[in-house]
């Protein structure tokens, strides 16, 4: 029983933890690799420990609603996890070995175009430590962060927000991308004004690099048509490719496709035309050494 408390109960207390961050037995399932089952057993071994119901049951759902009781329960845990990491993290600080695990959440036009090469690079430099890398909407990311469940956050346009310390990334560079054969897919630049009353494929209403064209757009009293909203740039790549509209994006995320010739790349004529990254994480929070040396590698641009 000793041993239990000493070994297990850490682990139990992540599952835990992971399961109201993630909202969903599966998803904590996965991330710990063991059963849905499992993730259940050991919640109500929880409940049983501390005679206290820490989730709502309701019948016929497995939705995961904290209890007051809960809640409670959920802050204290993240303390004692993030103490045990810390713990961990001064022991290798002793022989100076810089290694563990970071976990970041980042949108999908960041994590899959611009952070694999800075992975790559991190992991080489520190053999020893892991990048566990996480992919969700901004509101998400910012969530996670917040929650503790996530180290870092790498995110566009980020804004500043109380308890949360932002560490700027290089910009990156917006472009148009047209369908091959588009009257203004010759074109070398485009201004803004030249976009007035075109067809587009836009990022849906809440992404950010949505709000900061729209603000542009209206700036400049240019009106274009909504053909199609999503929330990822990979369909909307495609939904440009296939010919519905033209669509303004991070350029990093299209370099392969206009290899390719699958679509026409624009630049924009004006300054402004850029997204902003940056690096988030709990102003409260003791980072890692490893997590400081990927911030590190993040702040410095490519070439």
């Amino acid at each position: 029983m000793l041993i239990w408390r000493r070994t297990m109960h850490v682990e139990t207390l992540k599952v835990f933890c992971d399961l109201v961050d993630l909202e969903s037995f599966s998803l904590a399932a996965e991330r710990n690799f063991i059963t849905q089952s499992a993730v259940s057993q050991q919640v109500r071994a929880l409940e049983d420990r501390f005679k206290r119901r820490l989730l709502e049951r309701i019948r016929g759902r497995r939705e995961v609603k904290l209890t007051p009781a809960g809640e409670v329960f959920y802050q204290e845990s993240r303390k004692v996890l993030a103490a045990y990491d810390q713990l961990h993290e001064n022991l290798r600080g002793v022989v100076g070995k810089i290694g563990g695990t970071v976990k970041v959440a980042t949108v999908y036009s960041i994590g899959l175009h611009e952070l694999p090469s800075k992975v790559r690079d991190f992991m080489t430099k520190f053999p020893a430590a892991k990048i566990d890398l996480e992919y969700s909407r901004t509101t998400r990311v910012v969530r996670d962060v917040l929650h503790g469940s996530v180290e870092l956050g790498i995110v566009a346009f980020p804004e500043p927000k109380r308890g949360l310390t932002i560490t700027p990334m290089p910009d990156d560079r917006l472009v148009l991308i047209a369908p091959i054969g588009h009257r203004l897919a010759e074109r070398k630049k485009v201004k803004v004004n030249d976009m007035n009353g075109e067809d587009f494929v836009l990022f849906e209403r809440d992404v950010p690099t949505r709000k900061a064209m729209d603000k542009i757009f209206k700036a400049n009293a240019v009106e274009v048509k909504k053909v199609a909203e999503f929330d990822n740039i990979e369909t909307i790549k495609r939904a440009v490719e296939v010919g519905f509209g033209l669509a303004i994006v991070p350029e990093s995320a299209v370099l392969e496709s206009k290899k390719a010739g699958a679509l026409a790349v624009i630049q924009l004529a004006e300054k402004y035309w850029v997204r902003s990254v940056g690096v988030i994480h709990r102003t409260d929070r003791n980072l890692s050494l490893a997590a400081r040396k990927f911030i590190d590698l993040l702040g410095k641009r490519d070439y």
